[in-house]
């Protein structure tokens, strides 16, 4: 299958932009321990966004795994997590800040650094936003794909670092025209002292017509509801 855009996001980078219904995305893990957060929005009416509540409520889950959706606050479906390597993506941990950043691994600074300076999520998402027309009020939490963080009966959480080797991928299929913004930026439930280095490489494809069969559609009876709020929605447009 040719890939129709590949870009590889090294450790600290950012990207955002719009890829159409009807593709594939395919991220790989260039080295083990690899963390890289999303956020997606309506690429048509940027107050529509990936709700991370809505999805585990609707799905009955705690993370995400193939078969999977990625619903938004209007209850669509934005995203389809169709092929996967790992079984668990992070949906809690959130994102690093300044703060952490500096506390957990030195404080660095751009002046001195350039691009090798340490980048966190907060920052990376806010720069993103902004260039996309959205601000820091448009920030919600996002999915830490290549991620395994779980919880204990008292609600301790656990950080998997074996969880993501080199090689992992997780692909997903749009299915509404969407704004990824991406952080290639460490989980902030990851232990290790030492700022990441893994690359992340990302590319799309073109993704075949969903049918009924399809198995995100009935992964469960939310995710068709969504489907088919989506299916109406795109019909209106």
């Amino acid at each position: 299958m040719q890939s129709i855009w590949s870009k590889v996001l090294r450790e600290g980078e950012k990207w955002s932009g719009i890829i159409s219904k009807g593709k594939l995305i395919r991220f790989t893990a260039l080295e083990k321990g690899a963390n890289l957060s999303a956020l997606l929005y309506n690429a048509h009416d940027l107050s529509e966004r990936y709700n991370m509540p809505d999805t585990l409520k609707a799905q009955h889950t705690f993370y995400l795994a193939k078969g999977n959706i990625l619903m938004s606050d209007n209850g669509r479906a934005m995203a389809s997590l169709v092929d996967d390597s790992l079984g668990w993506h992070d949906t809690i941990g959130g994102y690093t800040t300044r703060e952490y950043t500096d506390k957990k691994y030195g404080q660095t600074f751009y002046q001195d650094l350039r691009n090798d300076w340490l980048r966190c999520g907060y920052e990376n998402f806010i720069i993103e936003l902004v260039r996309n027309g959205l601000d820091a009020r448009d920030l919600t939490a996002p999915v830490n794909f290549f991620s395994k963080v779980s919880s204990d009966e008292n609600g301790k959480m656990y950080f998997d670092e074996a969880h993501c080797q080199k090689g992992a991928t997780v692909t997903l299929r749009t299915e509404m025209d969407t704004l990824f913004i991406l952080s290639n930026t460490p989980n902030p439930a990851d232990p290790n002292t030492t700022y990441p280095s893994v690359p992340v490489k990302c590319e799309v494809f073109t993704a075949s017509p969903v049918d009924s069969l399809d198995g995100c559609v009935n992964h469960c009876p939310e995710n068709r509801r969504a489907f088919e709020n989506t299916w109406e929605y795109e019909a209106m447009s």
